[in-house]
């Protein structure tokens, strides 16, 4: 598995890193053990294990906890904090307050049962907080030995100058594929000039550019999907279209629809890396096996052709309030 670095303190990750929020929440249907699925990633080189604290909410860091007990050293482990949750699930609030930075750190250290985490992101930017006054107190998780490397999500091209005026940014994560490239427009061409990494969430659009899904009721009752807007009715239908291409495309070049979109987003630049999730210990092979895929420029050229920006119908998601702070 290819290495790559994240931001200007270099932080060494594999190529394409693992989303494990499927794993407990949001997504419903048929998996295979998470513990099987993380420890397999490890095994191909895969060592970039993201979860959050909402994720279940709590299990999921739980989950990873668990699994990688005992190959804590093979692991660069990021965790979010930012979307406070109850332990119903019940949604609370976009909280950025220092005090609520520390205790969910605490938190997230005990859940996940480590001294340390390596890349600790705000989830969410509060809007009621100033960034200045998170950012420091993230800082502060840092020079107590609590987390290595600090990360944003979802952040506004400002919000991250203004993070990083504070402390070196290594990584934002934000979501990037073949159906969602606003990021191209300004926010990446940001992060590069500060020498922030640039993590890649939704990188198969949410498994819709796996070509998996042909109709809404392909998905099961209960999965959140069901109520993106790019999952419903005519978007959906639209959506099929491109999906239909990037078949074609990947056809042609011998894998599958979803290895062609993680090697395009692969081959954008090197300081992007991919978080595709999965349940399933078939689908992390495929993704893995995308970081072999090699395209040529005229391979891009006709991708970016059927997958041009703003090709996706419908917002990413039905409440766009809390992104691109």
């Amino acid at each position: 598995m290819e290495h790559r670095y994240l931001g200007k303190n270099r932080l060494e990750v594999s190529a394409i890193g693992l989303g494990c929020m499927g794993m407990s929440d949001f997504y419903k249907g048929g998996h295979d053990d998470p513990k099987e699925v993380i420890h397999r990633a490890l095994d191909l080189g895969c060592n970039f294990l993201d979860t959050a604290d909402m994720y279940g909410p709590f299990t999921n860091e739980e989950l990873v906890g668990a699994a990688i007990s005992g190959r804590r050293d093979e692991v660069v482990l990021a965790t979010k904090f930012g979307n406070e949750r109850k332990a119903d699930g019940t949604f609370v609030r976009v909280n950025g307050t220092p005090s609520y930075v520390r205790q969910a750190c605490e938190a997230s250290l005990a859940r996940l049962g480590v001294d340390h985490i390596d890349l600790y992101y705000q989830h969410r930017v509060d809007p009621t907080v100033p960034i200045e006054e998170t950012i420091g107190a993230m800082a502060e998780l840092v020079e107590q030995g609590k987390v290595r490397h600090l990360g944003m999500s979802e952040a506004a091209a400002g919000t991250l100058r203004r993070a990083n005026a504070v402390y070196p940014i290594t990584a934002l994560q934000t979501e990037y594929s073949l159906w969602s490239r606003d990021v191209e427009d300004e926010i990446l061409l940001v992060a590069r000039e500060l020498g922030v990494g640039f993590v890649a969430y939704s990188p198969l659009g949410r498994g819709f550019l796996t070509g998996r899904f042909s109709s809404p009721e392909d998905l099961p009752e209960g999965d959140w999907r069901r109520h993106s807007p790019r999952f419903q009715g005519e978007n959906f239908t639209k959506n099929l279209n491109l999906v239909s291409k990037v078949k074609e495309l990947a056809a042609a070049k011998g894998v599958t629809p979803g290895q062609l979109a993680l090697a395009w987003l692969l081959a954008k630049a090197p300081d992007v890396v991919p978080i595709p999730g999965t349940k399933r210990l078939s689908y992390l092979e495929e993704n893995l096996h995308a970081a072999s895929v090699s395209l040529t420029p005229e391979e891009l050229e006709a991708i970016d052709k059927v997958a041009p920006k703003g090709i996706a119908v419908g917002d990413r998601y039905a409440d766009m309030s809390t992104v691109n702070r």
